[in-house]
């Protein structure tokens, strides 16, 4: 690992999250560590076992609060899909996101497209609200450039090996990995396993997204309202 690339992460970086699961400031307006507990607990955060586990995971000096959409990305490390996903297992999440607007759309269509492929739908359509944030340190993994190299990490249908060595970025500290996107050609994609070096997460506009079965997706703009 010590030898590898190492570089800055992308700035602004871009992330969307369906509308449909509206922002809860947990965080947001925790003032001190010693009330994380009370706040979790009042929010629910403290009811599901997962979580429960994860928090446990997620070493407390990493605890992202007390700035705005700081409960955003404690989310995505609590809340983490139960597959896990490119770059992470389901034990614990991380905070993904992309380099332009244009490539995070791309990725999310991605995956709207499989599942109306698995609900044998002719499209899918749903809304998302975008964030912009910076992602602190020099020391994300840079494994761009090596599709051919490490073909493993970018398999298009299986994260097994990508998760063992995303895991073992994690756990050899440093701040995340730098990655070429497969859904949007030359784009970049950013991911980082500390919560407190994703600062300055703005909520910019909201999203239309119709994502066909087969052609153009259509990604319209609607407001930066909550």
């Amino acid at each position: 690992m010590s030898d590898a690339a190492v570089t800055a992460a992308p700035s602004p970086a871009w992330r969307l999250i369906p509308s449909r699961f509206p922002p809860i400031p947990a965080f947001d307006t925790v003032a001190s560590a010693a009330d994380l507990e009370a706040v979790m607990e009042l929010e629910g955060w403290t009811n599901d076992r997962l979580v429960a586990e994860r928090r446990a995971r997620l070493p407390r000096e990493e605890f992202l609060y007390g700035a705005p959409n700081s409960s955003v990305v404690m989310a995505s490390f609590l809340h983490a899909a139960p597959g896990g996903s490119r770059f992470n297992g389901p034990e614990l999440g991380a905070w993904y996101a992309a380099a332009a607007l244009t490539t995070a759309v791309a990725e999310v269509a991605h995956h709207l497209r499989r599942e109306a492929a698995a609900r044998s739908a002719t499209e899918m359509r749903r809304t998302f609200r975008s964030y912009s944030c910076r992602l602190l340190s020099h020391d994300y993994r840079d494994i761009r450039g090596q599709q051919g190299l490490r073909a493993d990490l970018y398999a298009a249908r299986s994260y097994a090996a990508s998760q063992v060595f995303g895991e073992a970025v994690r756990s050899a500290g440093h701040a995340g990995i730098v990655y070429d996107s497969l859904r949007h050609r030359g784009g970049t994609n950013v991911v980082a396993f500390r919560p407190r070096l994703v600062v300055e997460v703005t909520q910019a506009d909201h999203y239309d997204l119709i994502v066909p079965i087969q052609g153009r997706v259509v990604a319209r703009r609607l407001t930066a309202e909550p």
